[in-house]
């Protein structure tokens, strides 16, 4: 009688470790154990702008989805919008969860100066160099910004727009 009571230990045992393997991969996988804090109720209720409302949720004013190429596995599997990575404020900062970078300050203002943060060496960004940073995934000097950056195919509309909104965020508009 005790063999059995320790085969059912074991097996209690081996099933607790695998509903806690299972419990680990959908968090890492589930795409929101990064270490910057959710935008999740950072968001606006009702977008203002067709701009907003690609920022925040990767679609457009029709509802489309704007499609992109690259980014971190787990961007595609959950959708991806700007937020995600940069954060609410567009500031940037946080490490992405299998990600090799840190997503850089993305206000419009910060974009446009001549000093960068560490280990940035590139000249300022210009509006047609930013739209070729959120479409082709290349920073000024030409030079392919990380993989974790999509690269968002969307329309021109879509892209004035998107670049109306961050003008926003710094107060400049």
């Amino acid at each position: 009688m005790n063999s059995r009571v320790g085969w059912v230990a074991v097996i209690v045992a081996a099933v607790l470790v695998g509903l806690a393997l299972v419990c680990c991969v959908a968090l890492v996988f589930g795409g929101y154990l990064v270490t910057r804090p959710s935008t999740e109720g950072a968001e606006p209720q009702g977008h203002v702008s067709n701009g907003q409302r690609i920022y925040f949720t990767g679609r457009n004013e029709r509802g489309e989805r704007i499609p992109f190429e690259g980014g971190p596995m787990w961007l595609s599997m959950r959708g991806g919008n700007c937020a995600t990575c940069h954060g609410a404020d567009g500031r940037g900062g946080a490490p992405v969860m299998m990600g090799t970078e840190v997503p850089g300050d993305i206000r419009y203002h910060h974009l446009l100066e001549e000093e960068h943060e560490e280990g940035e060496e590139h000249p300022p960004y210009t509006e047609q160099l930013i739209r070729s940073a959120i479409t082709l995934g290349v920073n000024p000097a030409g030079e392919p910004l990380d993989l974790t950056m999509p690269r968002w195919h969307m329309s021109d509309q879509d892209l004035d727009d998107l670049l109306e909104f961050l003008r926003t965020l710094d107060g400049e508009h």
